[in-house]
């Protein structure tokens, strides 16, 4: 008898859930959720191991895609948007392809999830190469979409990685990296848009924002490549100068206009009483890593 995948098999502590009132039910779903943290904390080596992966491709020029249906690639499309705003990243650079295109992201659309076809053509007309990386997020470890995104990866020597939540999945071993945090059936049998919808955004998370901060765009735990884009995220920008450099507010604006809004330069400027020319040349042979730009400077 074939052995049910976790995500697809019974959670005994969710029978009578149907009979419970809504405090019961509630409660319930939060004390299914603590497995999440043990789940996660499992795959923590194979998580760092993916961080390295797509660092090293990103350095080299290369993209990442984030490939998924359903739930899942609306998981990987929901991370993908927030890196623009947050460190500057092009919309070229992490880009999120979901099983049936934009309009699954409103619709229900999950019919395209076996669609193997459309993937393949999407990367294509991307042009894959050896320079990128991608990630397969599904789940069951199975979904055909996912697959075919992973498959035609390695056709093309691009990095591959694998999120599921079951053991020993397709995904996995078709991957350069699996990663599989298994954190239990639903309480809703299947319904994956729960406890594992949950471990897929913590994980493409923990991928994005530390790949990113490996890049050097967080210096110390502040956001120092944020777009700056609106009154809130100028203040913002304007009070972490403030907090790292201990200067007062009209210092940081005074700053802040003499880099025309380089947070970065008007940091490194601060802190060591360079010029913006000066700033601009160590802050590009450090790769844009600020603290070793500042570490190189003295």
């Amino acid at each position: 008898m074939k052995k049910i995948p976790v995500t697809e098999s019974v959670n005994e502590n969710s029978l009578a859930i149907d009979e419970m009132e809504a405090i019961d039910i509630v409660t319930l779903m939060l004390e299914e959720n603590q497995v999440i943290y043990q789940g996660v904390k499992t795959c923590l080596p194979q998580i760092a191991r993916a961080v390295d992966l797509i660092v090293s491709q990103w350095n080299k020029g290369g993209r990442v895609f984030v490939v998924g249906a359903g739930t899942s690639g609306r998981i990987g499309v929901l991370d993908a948007v927030e890196l623009g705003p947050t460190f500057s990243v092009p919309a070229d650079r992490w880009i999120a392809i979901v099983a049936g295109g934009q309009k699954a992201m409103w619709h229900p659309l999950e019919q395209h999830e076996d669609d193997s076809s459309k993937v393949i053509k999407e990367l294509e007309q991307h042009n894959l190469n050896a320079r990128d990386c991608v990630i397969g997020i599904t789940a069951s470890g199975s979904t055909s979409f996912a697959l075919a995104g992973i498959k035609y990866a390695n056709e093309v020597n691009a990095v591959t990685i694998a999120i599921s939540c079951n053991h020993d999945t397709t995904a996995s071993s078709i991957s350069d990296c699996a990663i599989e945090a298994v954190v239990g059936p639903e309480v809703i049998r299947g319904s994956t848009r729960l406890k594992a919808g949950t471990t897929q955004k913590m994980i493409i998370n923990m991928l994005s924002t530390a790949t990113m901060i490996q890049l050097g765009k967080v210096y110390q735990n502040q956001m120092v490549e944020v777009q700056l884009i609106n009154n809130k995220l100028v203040k913002r920008a304007e009070q972490s100068l403030m907090t790292i450099a201990d200067v007062s507010e009209a210092e940081a604006k005074i700053l802040m206009k003499k880099t025309e809004h380089n947070l970065k330069q008007a940091i490194f400027i601060s802190l060591t009483d360079a010029s913006v020319e000066q700033a601009e040349k160590y802050l590009r042979e450090s790769n844009g890593h600020l603290k070793k730009a500042i570490h190189n400077f003295f």
